[in-house]
C-alpha cells in the first residue's frame, strides 16, 4: 500500500515524501482510516513502529479540513505523553508534517519555565502536546481551558500507569467536553490498561499489532554471564569493539546510571545518563549529543527512556536485566528498527538468573550464551 491510498491531504502526502517514506507502516495502515471516520482508537503498539504519525497524519488532516477560518484559536487537539523526551518527539514530528498547514502547536511541560508556554497559549494554538503534571499546573492557573477539544490521544498509556499518573490522566479527562474523539496507545495489554481504555474509548476500533513476547526479528540477542562487580569491566572490553557505533545502555537505577557514565568516562569513553533526577536541558542536551554522535554511549533507567528514538541504533545493552521480561522486550525493541540489524547484549549476574528464566519463558526461547570472555562467570545450580 501507498500513502496516497490513504486518502491523505496534498501537503501532508509531500511532507511524507519529503522525509522518504513511501508505504504506511502496519500501525499506520490501519489506524489512519479509523481515526479519519471519526471512531475511537484503542492501539497496541510498541516504540519504533510509526505510531506517532499514525495519529497526527490524520489529526493534522481533520483539523485542517474542518477548520472555520475566523473562529478564535482554541485547543482542539490534546496529545498526552508520559515523559517530557516523548512529548518533544512527538511534537517535532507534528511539526514536520505540519508544514504549510497554518497549524499552531504548543509542547506543555515541567523543568523548563513556563513563561513562553503561557505567552503561546495567550495567542492561540491549535495542537497540544503535553505531560500531565505541568498541564494541571496551567490549568489550574487560568491558562488553558480544554472545553473545546475535539480530538485526544492518550500515548503509552501503559508507562502512564507504571509512572503513577492515573490519578493526573482522570483530573485531565474530567475537563474534557463530553463528546470528543479519543485515541488510546499501549505497548502492552494489561488488565489496568484494559480498565483504562473501557473507561474513556466510546465504541472504539482495536489495532492491536505488539505481541510482547516477540522481539524485533533483526535484532540477534546474546546473554553474557558475569560477576557483579565485573560489569563495568566487560562493558568497558566489549565497546573496545569498533563495530559497537553507539550503544544505549540499561540500568534499573538512577545512582547506577551515573555510576556506569563514571566508570566509561573514567576509561576514555565519552557517555552520557538520562534520568529522572536529570533536569530537562541536560536529558535534552544529553540526547543530543548521543543523536549527533558526540558521545558515544547514553545510560538510561527505563522510565527516562520510553521515547529514545535513535536511528540506526547498532546496539542495546542490558548492563542489569530488568525485573519484568516485557521490559526486556521494550528495551531492545530500540534497535534493530527500519530493516536496519541490531545487536541486545545482555549482561546476568548470579542474582538476576530468575529475571533471565522469565524472559526465556516470555519470548519462548533461550537467549545464546557468549562463554568466551575474559570475565566469564560460571553460576552453580
Amino acid at each position: 500500500m501507498k500513502f496516497e491510498q490513504l486518502t491523505l491531504i496534498e501537503p501532508l502526502l509531500q511532507a511524507i515524501h519529503k522525509k522518504g517514506y513511501l508505504n504506511p507502516t502496519p500501525i499506520q495502515e490501519k489506524t489512519i482510516p479509523i481515526i479519519l471516520q471519526g471512531q475511537d482508537l484503542f492501539g497496541v503498539a510498541q516504540t519504533g513502529t510509526g505510531k506517532t504519525a499514525a495519529f497526527a497524519l490524520p489529526i493534522l488532516q481533520l483539523l485542517t479540513t474542518d477548520r472555520d477560518r475566523n473562529q478564535r484559536r482554541d485547543v482542539r487537539a490534546l496529545i498526552l505523553a508520559p515523559t517530557r523526551e516523548l512529548a518533544s518527539q512527538i511534537s517535532e514530528e507534528f511539526y514536520v508534517y505540519s508544514k504549510g498547514l497554518n497549524i499552531k502547536l504548543l509542547t506543555v511541560y515541567g523543568g523548563v519555565s513556563q513563561r513562553p508556554q503561557t505567552q503561546a497559549l495567550q495567542k492561540g494554538i491549535d495542537i497540544m502536546v503535553a505531560t500531565p503534571g505541568r498541564l494541571l499546573d496551567l490549568i489550574h492557573q487560568g491558562f488553558i481551558n480544554l472545553n473545546r477539544i475535539e480530538y485526544f490521544v492518550l500515548d503509552e498509556a501503559d508507562r502512564m500507569l507504571d509512572m503513577g499518573f492515573i490519578n493526573d490522566i482522570r483530573k485531565i479527562i474530567a475537563k474534557l467536553p463530553s463528546r470528543k474523539q479519543t485515541m488510546l496507545f499501549s505497548a502492552t495489554t494489561s488488565p489496568e490498561v484494559r480498565n483504562m481504555a473501557s473507561s474513556i474509548l466510546v465504541n472504539p476500533q482495536t489495532v492491536n499489532l505488539a505481541p510482547v513476547a516477540s522481539p524485533p526479528s533483526l535484532v540477534s540477542q546474546k546473554v553474557y554471564h558475569v560477576s557483579q562487580e565485573n560489569k563495568k569491566l566487560l562493558l568497558a572490553h566489549l565497546l573496545q569493539d569498533e563495530l559497537v557505533k553507539q550503544a544505549l545502555v540499561f540500568t534499573r537505577t538512577k545512582r547506577g546510571a551515573e555510576k556506569v557514565v563514571k566508570d566509561l568516562t573514567r576509561q576514555g569513553i565519552k557517555a552520557d545518563a538520562i534520568h529522572g533526577d536529570k533536569s530537562q536541558n541536560a536529558r535534552e542536551k544529553a540526547l543530543k549529543a548521543f543523536k549527533n554522535h558526540s558521545i558515544r554511549v547514553l545510560v538510561a533507567t527505563d522510565v527516562a527512556s520510553r521515547g529514545i528514538d535513535v536511528d540506526k541504533l547498532s546496539h542495546v545493552i542490558n548492563f542489569e536485566i530488568p525485573e519484568e521480561a516485557e521490559t526486556y522486550v521494550h528495551r531492545i525493541g530500540r534497535t534493530g528498527r527500519a530493516e536496519q540489524l541490531g545487536a541486545a547484549l545482555s549482561f546476568c549476574s548470579g542474582n538476576e538468573r530468575s529475571y533471565l528464566k522469565n524472559i526465556h519463558k516470555l519470548i519462548k526461547h533461550p537467549i545464546d550464551v557468549v562463554h568466551s570472555h575474559p570475565f566469564a562467570t560460571i553460576f552453580k545450580n
